[in-house]
């Protein structure tokens, strides 16, 4: 038993030694490689599902409990998840959970456009799954929290809002990637805690979904498509203007990016641009 348990050490400590990617299984050293791509889809119908029962249940307890779960709560509570999906898979499909995201990644050059139809259905499963089990739980209670224009807000107003939000969701979310910071904590911090900033200030004016799946799994299980378009194409719309803006202040997409948008955990050596060594995922 000692030599066996000597063993297993001396092997985990060879993975150390290797880096923390090499230790990770083949899905993950390498999104490349399309045999294991439905684990990933299953990541982001995993994820979605988890975010989507959290952004639309926060509102649907808070009717069920009679105002128990107050505005500022309902809307950190979406971030804080986000933040842990990313911990929890960010390595395996690079944790988009929002369609916006994917297209974006896929507009900025850093994910194969092959691969979008996939992850958008995977997300609308997830979100779709979500509201269902909100519905039956609970009922169409509080629209089963699908996001709509505040009191007196104008559906045009709402797109505007989206927009910008998004706008500053996705920047967020390549500004980390650009770094090789999309996996991790640095990702998961400011993705979450910018979630959370801007649920506190636009929350009552549209929603702060950011989300097309987040928006569509709600509003498809309550049946309530007021003003639903604002929350596709401003999101869409956000996110592209994002995109922009990265080529502005980052030029060209870099290879630590394409990596981080697809779940890969890139070496310094990806970071820098430098070619890779001998033994790195990129020899897999």
């Amino acid at each position: 038993m000692v030599n066996r348990l000597r063993e297993v050490s001396l092997e985990q400590l060879t993975l150390l030694g290797r880096g923390p990617h090499e230790a990770e299984p083949p899905w993950v050293r390498d999104p490349r490689t399309g045999a294991h791509e439905w684990r990933r889809l299953f990541a982001e119908v995993l994820g979605t599902f988890l975010l989507v029962v959290v952004a639309a249940g926060a509102p649907v307890v808070d009717v069920v409990s009679h105002g128990k779960v107050p505005l500022d709560a309902q809307v950190v509570a979406p971030g804080l998840m986000v933040m842990a999906i990313i911990y929890l898979m960010g390595m395996v499909s690079g944790a988009h959970l929002n369609p916006a995201v994917t297209l974006s990644f896929a507009a900025r050059g850093n994910f194969p456009w092959s691969r979008v139809p996939g992850y958008v259905l995977a997300q609308l499963v997830g979100a779709t799954a979500a509201s269902l089990l909100l519905r039956a739980l609970f009922g169409t209670v509080g629209h089963l929290g699908a996001t709509l224009p505040g009191p007196g807000i104008a559906t045009a107003t709402a797109l505007v809002v989206e927009a910008l939000l998004t706008l500053g969701l996705v920047s967020v979310i390549l500004g980390t990637a650009s770094g090789a910071r999309n996996v991790g904590a640095n990702a998961a911090l400011a993705v979450g805690g910018y979630i959370a900033l801007a649920g506190l200030w636009a929350a009552p004016v549209s929603g702060a979904s950011m989300n097309p799946a987040r928006s569509f799994g709600p509003e498809l299980l309550a049946g309530d498509w007021t003003g639903w378009w604002a929350y596709l194409a401003g999101p869409l719309a956000g996110g592209l203007l994002a995109v922009g803006i990265a080529w502005i202040l980052r030029g060209p997409p870099s290879p630590a990016a394409s990596l981080a948008a697809q779940g890969e955990i890139p070496d310094d050596h990806t970071e820098t641009g430098a070619p890779p060594g001998p033994g790195s995922n990129h020899d897999h």
